[in-house]
């Protein structure tokens, strides 16, 4: 069978894979194949999102729990995360991030977990709790309409478990009412279209 030629430069998919936008591999590519699973998170979303965590992510153990091509906990690494797990349930985009982190020189600092994050959340409480957590909540937006309750249970296990210190993010929709987060008051939301993202910080166990 005859390989198939590259995209051209201006095929949309060609432009699509996501660049890491900040820290020591800025400007690096991830590898990524555009499908209906995965939506990374616009460039500009994410500089916003990293530039309001700040120094929160240096030293942390991120949390990339609905992981598709890997923008964020890739991003968190460069910009000095100590490690990053990544939750991933479609096998090939999981095989992926491995593939991506070999060629970005960070396979020691990833592991990857096949599988739903709303179930791996029951294992939660076996990670390490020696350094804060940067946990990402990214899902396809449907879930927020689909599985708001599965959601919001998911974002209330990882605030109860997380070591003091640590982060939760959840980036939604417009139409994802965040007064459905657990302890409300504790977030603080902004909107950056088309996302809006929701930080809470400073967790306390």
């Amino acid at each position: 069978m005859p390989r198939r030629p590259p995209p051209p430069a201006n095929d949309p998919s060609a432009a699509a894979a996501p660049r890491i936008i900040g820290g020591d591999l800025r400007g690096r590519r991830l590898e990524f194949v555009p499908h209906d699973r995965t939506r990374p998170m616009k460039d500009r979303v994410r500089e916003s999102l990293f530039d309001l965590l700040g120094p929160a992510v240096r030293g942390a153990l991120a949390l990339d729990l609905f992981a598709g091509s890997g923008a964020l906990g890739f991003e968190a690494l460069s910009r000095g995360a100590a490690r990053v797990i990544f939750v991933e349930r479609h096998f090939p985009t999981a095989d992926t991030l491995g593939r991506t982190a070999r060629a970005l020189g960070v396979a020691d600092r990833v592991e990857v977990r096949p599988g739903d994050a709303f179930a791996w959340a029951k294992r939660l409480a076996e990670l390490p709790a020696s350094a804060p957590w940067v946990a990402f909540v990214s899902p396809p937006w449907a879930m927020f309409r689909e599985r708001t309750a599965d959601l919001v249970a998911l974002v209330a296990a990882v605030a109860r478990v997380a070591p003091p210190g640590s982060t939760i993010v959840v980036e939604s929709d417009d139409a994802f009412d965040p007064a459905a987060l657990p302890d409300p008051a504790g977030w603080r939301s902004r909107p950056i279209p088309p996302a809006v993202l929701h930080l809470r910080a400073g967790l306390v166990s």
